[in-house]
């Protein structure tokens, strides 16, 4: 699931199904379709699986708030998770194919790289 999200600034958030929750990354640039490409990805907190349906407005005042709307929905398979990386197969209406999110340091910071492999 990658929902468009018009909040503050405009981003899109990824998220995946894990131990009955959505994993969330915050990515500030557009999901990339074709390989070569490395955008931004922030570990923000998880989501209930409620969300990810939701469409529609988050009011002011409440975190979030703005227009979300779905992007992107399918289903994925992990090929390989670790702490600091999950290669991920996507199988969505526009994301299709191997996606790396690989974690790099930065001092207590939720910075992650996400790019398509193939």
């Amino acid at each position: 699931m990658v929902h468009e999200h018009h909040a503050s600034h405009l981003h899109w958030d990824l998220r995946l199904e894990e131990n009955g929750v959505l994993i969330s990354f915050a990515l500030p640039k557009e999901p990339p379709l074709e390989p070569g490409k490395r955008n931004l990805a922030i570990k923000v907190d998880d989501h209930p699986l409620s969300y990810a349906d939701f469409e529609g407005i988050i009011p002011e005042g409440h975190y979030g708030a703005g227009t979300v709307k779905i992007w992107d929905n399918g289903t994925y398979r992990i090929i390989k998770r670790d702490n600091s990386k999950y290669i991920i197969n996507l199988n969505g209406k526009k994301m299709e194919g191997e996606y790396t999110l690989l974690k790099f340091d930065k001092a207590g910071e939720n910075h992650w790289l996400f790019f398509k492999n193939k």
